[in-house]
């Protein structure tokens, strides 16, 4: 039955209540904006439930099962006994005890922020709940996040079709997965489940690996994981239902067919805005339907609507959709004032094994960029540890070395990335770099050569008083 309550009125109203719709809504209220939250169901955020949790939790699993593999390689015999049932049940323990963090947050919100229903937009400043109310805001907050997509050619096997928002459920590791999609998440998950020894191998239609620009970095990615999983690319693919699970066939340069228990399918997630009413805001739209906004400020065009976080298709990082909450829930309980807000620099990491980073500007074809790389097949401390594999690429200012960005599919890159990204905010060089202190052996000595790569190829000096470069094992 319809909702009989009064309707409602406020300064700023957010459509979705993850991460960027929770840090919209603080940053609003912080302004003195009276805010309501509206969301179908507050259900905790992608990150805690679906996303970068569950998934860490099944990657740690993985690095376990696999160190006792490679045990052998320092003289200890060992084979692990992996307990599918096991594994799955501390993933599910794990990630509800972050869910309920967060519904914990959510639960000490003031009386009367939270509306649990489905909002569309009537105009640029009015919502329909699903209940029948009217919210009137002087600015509203798109915050909509993101959807698994599932492909059209994989309906007649939904039923054994996995998301990132379903596979964390299963009671049990599956006996084999054929993963659809050589992005982040489909390249975390499938490595992380044949590791904990499910029968895996993963198929994509484009060329590469993780979107990577850099092709030399994803060669040298690809290289690595085809040791562990077959990878299959630029391939078409039919799916049929096959005797309790799916017949996956595929064809390009290479031709094949096998059943697999279920698919995985990680090819993207869309913006979660059908449904939404845009069309009648007035705002521009892309050619997916996207709200065309202002980065700095978050807004869409000159309208009181702005948008943050997976919703607008951008940089679909958690810390991404945090400070774009933060910048347009300040701007919307200010509006019409308007003003933008410090963007960071871009930095994504995908927990594969090696870790990849993307770092700032990532066009290595670019004029006036020169590019410094090292291998680690020969470093120091990863011969020791036995996981030397993995290139790095930096980009610099040709007439500066000043870094501009980084491509990185190395040992330690989650830890290292974040020690380029702060460098290339602060406006260093590779000079600046070098002259910083390396303590030996680690995997961070293995950022030098490309450093002195940089130097080298832009004339600027390398520190006199540091090492040379002939430290053993640097």
């Amino acid at each position: 039955m319809p909702n009989t309550s009064p309707d409602l009125t406020c300064d700023v109203a957010i459509i979705g209540a993850g991460t960027a719709g929770l840090a919209a809504e603080r940053n609003a209220r912080r302004n003195g904006a009276r805010t309501l939250l509206i969301d179908e169901t507050f259900s905790g955020t992608t990150c805690a439930s679906v996303g970068c949790m569950p998934s860490k939790l099944l990657i740690a699993a993985a690095h376990a099962a696999h160190a006792v593999r490679q045990a052998s390689v320092f003289g200890i015999a060992a084979e692990p006994r992996i307990d599918g049932a096991a594994v799955m049940a501390r993933v599910q323990r794990e990630r509800d005890a972050f869910v309920a963090g967060v519904c914990d947050s959510l639960d000490k919100l003031p009386d009367g922020v939270k509306v649990q229903a489905r909002a569309r937009f009537v105009d640029a400043t009015t919502l329909r709940l699903d209940d029948g109310r009217t919210v009137t805001a002087k600015a509203i907050v798109i915050a909509t996040g993101s959807y698994p997509n599932i492909p059209d050619n994989f309906d007649a096997v939904r039923d054994r079709v996995l998301t990132n928002e379903t596979i964390f459920e299963l009671p049990t590791l599956p006996g084999s997965v054929g993963v659809i999609g050589a992005g982040p998440i489909g390249l975390e998950l499938a490595q992380a489940l044949v590791r904990l020894g499910v029968e895996t191998a993963v198929f994509d239609q484009s060329p590469g690996l993780a979107a990577l620009k850099d092709e030399k970095v994803s060669a040298a990615l690809h290289a690595i994981l085809d040791k562990e999983l077959p990878i299959h690319l630029e391939m078409e693919l039919k799916a049929e239902p096959d005797s309790g699970g799916v017949r996956l066939s595929w064809s390009g340069e290479q031709s094949g067919s096998r059943h697999f228990d279920y698919l995985l399918v990680a090819t993207g997630r869309p913006p979660r805005l059908k449904g939404l009413g845009l069309e009648t805001t007035k705002i521009t739209l892309d050619d997916h339907g996207t709200p065309l906004f202002d980065r700095t400020t978050m807004q869409c065009g000159d309208a009181p609507i702005f948008i943050a976080g997976d919703a607008d298709h951008d940089r679909t990082v958690l810390g991404e959709a945090s400070a774009e909450g933060m910048i347009a829930g300040r701007n919307a309980a200010q509006f019409p004032d308007v003003t933008p807000g410090p963007r960071m620099v871009p930095l994504a990491i995908m927990f594969t094994d090696p870790t990849v980073a993307v770092i700032g500007d990532i066009t290595p074809n670019k004029d006036g960029i020169v590019i410094g790389e090292a291998s680690y097949e020969d470093q120091g401390r990863a011969k020791v540890m036995a996981r030397n594999a993995g290139l790095i690429r930096f980009y610099a200012e040709a007439g500066t070395g000043r870094l501009t960005g980084a491509t990185m599919a190395a040992p330690g890159v989650e830890h290292s990335a974040h020690l380029i990204a702060w460098a290339i905010q602060q406006g260093r060089t590779a000079t600046d770099l070098l002259d910083m202190p390396f303590y030996h052996p680690t995997l961070e000595e293995g950022l030098k050569p490309a450093l002195r790569a940089i130097c080298k190829a832009v004339s600027a000096p390398v520190p006199a008083d540091r090492d040379d470069g002939f430290t053993a094992g640097a």
